[in-house]
């Protein structure tokens, strides 16, 4: 049930890269109200409803962001498969809905889930979202390493970093992905990055409406430039380049997925990588 005007929580707060949050929750929302939908997310139509704020200005909602999260899913239900009691630690969440999607698809979910983010966003998700034993919010930058101590490595490891490290800059990113790979060997990591061309052609961001620019994007690796992760930063395995999950759509059914792995293509669309920590 939607909530009243005056219930809804005022998002107003979260500005610059955190307001990116709002934008792929409306995205994956939208998708899932469809008739035919291709994500099941009753907890983001739930939150878009108890959010005050002008959600239209951000134009299109597309099917990118909720495939984007269907192939991190996969991803993560994969490691929790074999590692049922796991911690997965999310990275500048913002207002993912994760837990609450792979927690559905379990019978006796298990694992823990550590949340990592600014105040303002740890702030709203503690409004918003039911509290669980299973989750523990950090207020705090994912490029403050503290959050590394609060990790319970016992039972495996499993990072996201959905709709992140493009924002940062290559040197930052870089370390994540290294101090990551040092300090939870035999782990996973998975995040993505837009084509390398955006950085180029758009350094001040990518207009989504007259109303709106998605903020700059200055880090971005090819498919062939994230392979040689294996062989330069220590502590990286393997890496895999992962598969455009299918839409709904001739389009997103059929010719995105396919275009996603011709190997003309590959190095100059964007990425879904997971890395593996020896």
């Amino acid at each position: 049930m939607d909530r009243a005007d005056d219930d809804k929580v005022d998002a107003r707060t979260l500005t610059g890269v955190s307001e990116t949050a709002l934008l792929t929750l409306y995205g994956r929302a939208h998708q899932a109200r469809h008739p035919n939908a291709i994500i099941d997310d009753p907890m983001a139509i739930r939150l878009v409803d108890s959010i005050e704020f002008d959600f239209a200005k951000f134009g299109r909602r597309g099917q990118e962001m909720a495939l984007r999260s269907l192939a991190f899913d996969a991803a993560a239900s994969r490691y929790l498969g074999d590692h049922p009691s796991a911690t997965v630690v999310a990275l500048a969440e913002g207002l993912q809905t994760s837990f609450w999607r792979l927690s559905s698809t379990m019978a006796d979910p298990q694992f823990r889930w550590l949340t990592v983010d600014l105040a303002p966003v740890v702030a709203l998700r503690e409004q918003l979202l039911p509290p669980s034993p299973r989750v523990t919010c950090l207020a705090q930058s994912a490029l403050d390493f503290s959050w590394m101590d609060q990790v319970d490595t016992g039972d495996g490891v499993f990072i996201t970093a959905e709709g992140l490290l493009m924002y940062l800059q290559p040197d930052e990113a870089m370390s994540l992905i290294r101090e990551c790979a040092r300090r939870f060997p035999g782990a996973q990591m998975v995040f993505d990055l837009p084509p390398t061309v955006v950085k180029k052609l758009a350094p001040k961001g990518v207009r989504s409406s007259r109303r709106y620019r998605v903020p700059p994007m200055p880090f971005s690796l090819s498919a062939a430039q994230l392979a040689e992760l294996a062989h330069t930063v220590p502590g990286i395995r393997a890496v895999h380049d992962l598969p455009m999950p299918a839409g709904r759509g001739p389009f997103f059914a059929h010719v995105f997925p396919r275009f996603w792995q011709w190997r003309v293509t590959r190095n100059h669309r964007g990425a879904y990588t997971l890395l593996e920590f020896g």
